[in-house]
């Protein structure tokens, strides 16, 4: 029998992500999910009058093809399936992969080779632009392993977090996203940490629901030559299939011109070398989940810790809330400011605005997980 909260996150991606009509064309993308947790979401994106179209996918197969890529492989694929998402108006990507560490053994070159010839033209050339998207994991072992939780607890914890009140949540963002619209100099302080950045007349964006599930943050970027000073990240991050520890950078007029990872500091530097853009800055953003309060490693719950912040080497978004960065990478990397974790401070021109993880400026408490909860 299938469990009713399927049916519960498939309306909220349908009604309140998406806002589907009559008018909608929906890619339903669905990586290793049970056929008939796929089966409901079209079932209901169907309900709302909009067409369905279905694309199955599996990590182990795209795994392969990782690994036996060509350029000329990878500009098939990526012709197909960039026709395929203009014809769309909305986009739902499920991600059931039990392995996120299944690429680990992928050519290095043969990642970065699909993130330019496929990543760039597909998903920020098409996808991000010009659709209605919403993207999520699919709970399932590996990922309560990765929490620390048994699956049955992970379950609970998954479908809280992910159906939560998020009117009630854009009701409280809306302040955040209204004083960062107005700021100009932004300063980050925590233990090893002390960086600053200008986001002036470059845009805020709360996102509570709308693009990712779980959500809960508010973007900007950075003034792209604006940051100057140190980052030290307090949580792990998996990228191209490796997992980085300790991420540490020095900036100077919004370039990465030091970085390190411990024993991952040389593969770090491979990829901040990607292009032209991969040592600059193309998003920063403040997480404000309630329930999402420890890292597990899984960049769509991460970047929403309460308490948190991601700062992203790589490819801004559009405007509002872009800097115009261009790049094949973006790696959302993330610092939790909670006590248990050190602590930090958020300054906007002067003022302080979160301190240890909580918000202290009466319009903004709201977001604060004791009244977001």
């Amino acid at each position: 029998m299938l469990d009713p909260r399927v049916t519960k996150l498939a309306q909220l991606l349908c009604r309140h992500s998406l806002r589907l009509t009559p008018d909608d064309k929906v890619l339903i993308h669905a990586f290793d999910l049970p056929d008939d947790c796929v089966a409901e979401v079209v079932r209901v994106v169907m309900s709302t009058g909009a067409q369905a179209v279905v694309r199955l996918e599996s990590g182990l197969v795209r795994r392969q093809i990782m690994h036996g890529l060509t350029t000329e492989n990878v500009r098939t694929i990526a012709n197909i399936e960039k026709y395929e998402m203009e014809q769309m108006t909305a986009y739902i990507a499920l991600r059931g992969t039990a392995n996120p560490l299944e690429n680990a053994e992928a050519p290095s070159e043969n990642l970065r080779l699909w993130s330019r010839e496929y990543t760039t033209p597909v998903v920020f050339g098409v996808r991000v632009p010009k659709t209605k998207w919403v993207a999520l994991r699919w709970p399932n072992p590996a990922m309560a392993m990765a929490a620390g939780m048994s699956t049955p607890a992970f379950e609970d914890f998954y479908f809280r977090v992910c159906t939560l009140d998020y009117a009630k949540m854009a009701a409280a963002a809306k302040p955040l996203a209204e004083l960062m619209m107005k700021t100009d100099l932004v300063r980050v302080t925590a233990p090893g940490t002390d960086f600053t950045l200008s986001i002036k007349d470059i845009g805020a964006v709360p996102c509570t629901g709308e693009a990712n599930i779980p959500d809960g943050e508010c973007f900007s970027a950075p003034v792209k030559e604006s940051v100057n000073g140190t980052v030290q990240f307090n949580t792990a991050s998996l990228y191209e299939g490796k997992e980085f520890n300790n991420i540490r950078y020095v900036i100077k007029n919004g370039q990465i011109v030091e970085a390190s990872a411990g024993g991952n500091t040389e593969k770090l530097n491979e990829i901040l070398d990607t292009d032209a853009g991969a040592r600059y800055f193309g998003e920063f953003a403040i997480g404000f989940n309630p329930y999402v309060l420890h890292p597990m490693k899984d960049t769509l719950f991460d970047e929403k810790i309460a308490g948190s912040l991601h700062f992203t080497p790589g490819n801004s978004y559009d405007p509002p809330g872009g800097n115009g960065n261009v790049s094949s990478i973006h790696w959302d990397t993330v610092l939790i400011q909670r006590p248990e974790y050190g602590g930090g401070e958020i300054w906007f021109d002067g003022t302080l605005v979160r301190k240890d993880g909580l918000f202290v400026l009466p319009e903004l408490l709201a977001l604060n997980p004791e009244n977001l909860g």
